[in-house]
Formats: C-alpha cells, structure tokens, sequence
C-alpha cells in the first residue's frame, strides 16, 4: 500500500495521509501563473481567521501535545495584541507567523504559506535534482557495484516495481551504492523494497510516533502494511515500528557491503533511510550531516488562501530515543557530498568489489 502520499500538483493533501517529506515539481501553465498572480491585502477578519484556525490545528494535531499548546498561546496572544495588524502582504504576514512558530520551537517542516508553496521542495532544502520529478533519478552498474540514485521517494508503483526489477536482475553484485545526496523525502515504499534485498533477517529498523488524536480522527495514518508493526504506546501517541522482512527467495545481496550517500539537502524520509541503515549498521553513510527534518506531517489548508505543513509525528532509534529533527543524522565517513561517490567506489574496491 502506498503511504505518505505526496501533494498533487493541484491539491493539498490533508492530515489523514501524512507524508514524511513535502516535495513535489512545481506548477506550470496556468498554475504557474497563478501562483505568481499579485495577491489582494488581507483584512482584518482574514487574519484573525488564520490565526485561529492555525492555533486550532496546531493543538489538535502537532506530534507534541505540550509544545503544540505553546505554540497556540503565543499565536493568539500575537493577534490579541496587535502583533500582525500592520500585515496586509499575505506572503509577509506567513513568513511573519512561521519565524514566530519556530521562535517557540524550531521545527524542520512547520511553516504557514500561501497554499501555491506547498507545490515546491520542502522548506529550507535546494531546488530538485536537475528539476527532475522525485523518484529513482539513475539506475546502473559501475563494474560489479549496483548504484542506485534518487532524488526522492514518492512512492510511485511503476517506480518501485522497476526499483525491485532492477534489484533483482543484478543481485549477484559485490556492493551497493545508494545515493541519496538530493534526496527531498517522500514516503516508505522505496526503503521496503531495497531493505527486503538487503535484510538477511527480520529487523527492527525505527520507531514512529504519531499523535494519537490524529490516528483517531483519520485511522491508521501510516497504513497497513506489514513492515510497520503496532506497539504499545502512551495515550498520547500511536506508535509503530518499522521492520525489514527479508525477501523469502531471493538473498544475494543480504551480506554485501552498501553505502549511503548523505548531504546536508538530504531531508526526511531521505533521512528516515539514513537513521535505518546507520542503527542497524547495514550501511556505511559516506559524506555530509544530513538537513534534520524528522518530524513527518501532511499540508492541512488554513483559511482561504493559506495552508500550513503541520508535523504530527517523529521517526527515532527506539534503543536511544534519539531523533535527527534539527541536528541531521551524521555520515560514518565524513566527505564534501561531491566527492561522497568516489569515496563510496573506494571503500567498495577495499571491500573485495570491482568497479570500473
């Protein structure tokens, strides 16, 4: 089953469908067009329905119930003192909202915007690789090293069936390289697929906790997929755990050595697969620190015009409880992200492959 389901070009997605990554190509044509078109002032009744309605969302929804409260506090203080009266730009009072949210606690993906934002990359990473859609960017081998590039994981069917036939069809190589340097994030479906090659047994991978009012209002928000597995929680939180389920027949790619290329624009569910392969030790992380946005969400509109990213759950190592949200998850070899490729072919080399 799919899950986290990436923004359509023409619509938001809303909190029932949360993603852990918020990136798709931007609009065109028409769209493009109006997304640029000049925006009328905002009244004093528009604001104050923002405000709200944000204050609102936040409380029902943010993973964390108590910095959720904070964050609503200070938005309806700000507007009972005229904090946002002289914010008639629409595109200045959100850049004003989202500076006040992550004063009160910084966050990764939180951030109010007009809804024609949500149609770009994630806040604070770089434009797409090569403007290309997310997805499987290359596929090949470099002598007997499969090399794996994405700049995202959408999720997308045709993509991960060609991911596992590709998989499959050079599953006697001696490494695996998975470059994820201008990964913007996007759902689990990819990482399923490569850690049931790569698995030689059923494992723990992470945790996720999700905020309880959320899994109520809307069901299951991770899906029902069998690699993420129901565990106990506190009533505030819907927790499970993300497993590898090895391949039942196919097994040659369950020993070789794999490395994961990281950069400071790999961001969520690229981090996600980062925070996996580095706990469980089944990949050396070659390059730079990643971005640190760990906290997954969906868009949820906001007045009229507006809509806000709001994070409603966080991926962790369930041994040390620690998360890579505002700190990135650190490389094993420590590399400039452009020369992550050729150090990886090196440490393969030393590792008994041979690339070209």
């Amino acid at each position: 089953m799919r899950r986290q389901t990436l923004v359509a070009a023409a619509a938001l997605i809303a909190l029932a469908t949360p993603t852990l990554a918020q990136s798709v190509a931007p609009p065109a044509g028409p769209a493009a067009a109006a997304a640029e078109a000049p925006q009328a002032p905002m009244t004093a009744a528009e604001r104050k329905t923002v405000i709200e309605t944000l204050a609102k969302t936040l409380e029902d929804n943010f993973v964390f119930p108590d910095v959720a409260k904070k964050y609503a506090a200070m938005l309806r203080a700000n507007l009972a003192s005229g904090a946002y009266d002289q914010l008639a730009d629409p595109k200045d009072f959100a850049k004003r909202v989202t500076a006040d949210l992550q004063a009160v606690s910084p966050d990764g993906h939180l951030r109010l915007a007009l809804m024609s934002a949500f149609r770009g990359p994630p806040p604070g990473t770089a434009p797409m690789h090569g403007g290309a859609p997310l997805g499987l960017d290359e596929t090949k081998m470099i002598g007997d090293v499969m090399y794996l590039d994405f700049n995202g994981f959408p999720g997308d069917p045709e993509e991960v069936k060609a991911l596992r036939t590709f998989m499959l069809a050079h599953a006697d190589a001696k490494a695996v390289i998975i470059d994820s340097r201008h990964n913007h994030g996007g759902g689990l479906d990819e990482i399923d697929v490569m850690a049931a090659l790569l698995y030689p047994q059923r494992t723990t991978l992470v945790r996720m906790d999700t905020r309880a009012a959320v899994a109520v209002a809307h069901g299951d928000p991770l899906g029902n997929a069998p690699t993420i597995v129901k565990q106990p929680s506190p009533p505030e939180f819907d927790r499970r755990d993300h497993i590898a389920i090895p391949d039942p027949v196919e097994h040659r790619l369950s020993h070789v050595p794999v490395y994961y290329l990281v950069s400071h624009k790999t961001a969520s569910a690229g981090e996600h697969a980062a925070l996996v392969f580095k706990r469980t030790h089944r990949a050396t992380l070659v390059g730079e620190t990643t971005y640190g946005a760990g906290h997954y969400g969906g868009v949820e509109p906001i007045g009229d015009r507006f809509a806000a990213f709001i994070p409603v759950g966080r991926t962790y190592d369930p041994d040390t409880n620690w998360d890579w949200e505002g700190k990135g998850v650190a490389p094993d070899v420590a590399v400039p992200a452009d020369q992550a490729l050729d150090k990886a072919l090196e440490l393969a080399k030393a590792a008994g492959a041979h690339p070209n």
